[in-house]
């Protein structure tokens, strides 16, 4: 197909994929951040991300940019918003394209690299003064991911493969910033049928251990195309 030749005469504003990574540990709510190794911000935290490449989508550019600077790939990863307001970025209009991503700490190997001088995890309720407008981009992601996780099975992307009920619990309370009756939500979950038992307790406690679970996935899609409805 034969390449068109007109040319526009309009500005052309650069477009960024940042992406907002959010795991969970020990019942707290952690984000990634990447320490900035050059200008603008050098020497602050932000979002991971950078600039689109020629013909790369957003997509592809969140994926590589994620990876070149933190080591993480094939997580579970979504489009979240567009920010386009001028002035945002010192360098000039600069859009970006905000993505969100959940992920297993223990699963991932964490690593800096890129332009980034190093990555850490933050508990969602400390963090540091962040480059940009990255405090706004964040808060979006929060309240889009604590929206989300009460109609879709998101939350456990963010746990092991295998967890105990009192984990599910606390990745809930963490996130949606309550205190939830456990006997309420165990039968919610349990009415799902999305949970595999695997009939094998927690060792090495006082007390009697809480059974391993694991998500039924492919369960949860084939239910997901004839219109079943999760609801925590």
């Amino acid at each position: 197909m034969r390449q068109s030749s007109y040319c526009y005469e309009y500005p052309r504003p650069a477009v960024t994929a940042d992406c907002i990574i959010f795991g969970f540990d020990a019942g707290t709510l952690k984000v990634l951040l990447i320490e900035r190794g050059i200008e603008p911000f050098k020497g602050h935290w932000a979002i991971p991300g950078g600039f689109l490449r020629e013909n790369e989508s957003a997509d592809d550019c969140a994926k590589r940019e994620l990876f070149e600077e933190t080591g993480l790939e094939n997580v579970f990863m979504e489009q979240l918003f567009s920010f386009t307001e001028p002035g945002r970025d010192p360098r000039g209009h600069v859009i970006t394209v905000a993505y969100y991503a959940l992920v297993s700490l223990m699963e991932y190997e964490l690593k800096a690299g890129d332009d980034a001088r190093n990555a850490a995890w933050f508990p969602i309720d400390q963090l540091p003064a962040l480059a940009f407008d990255h405090d706004r981009i964040l808060s979006f992601a929060l309240n889009r991911l604590r929206g989300k996780i009460r109609y879709q099975p998101i939350g456990f992307e963010l746990l092991p493969e295998r967890f105990t009920l009192p984990d599910l619990q606390a990745l809930y309370e963490a996130i949606l910033q309550v205190k939830i009756d456990r006997r309420n939500f165990r039968r919610k979950i349990n009415q799902t049928g999305l949970l595999i038992d695997h009939n094998e307790s927690v060792t090495g406690v006082p007390h009697r251990g809480a059974r391993y679970y694991s998500f039924d996935k492919a369960k949860y899609e084939q239910l997901a195309q004839r219109g079943f409805n999760f609801e925590i």
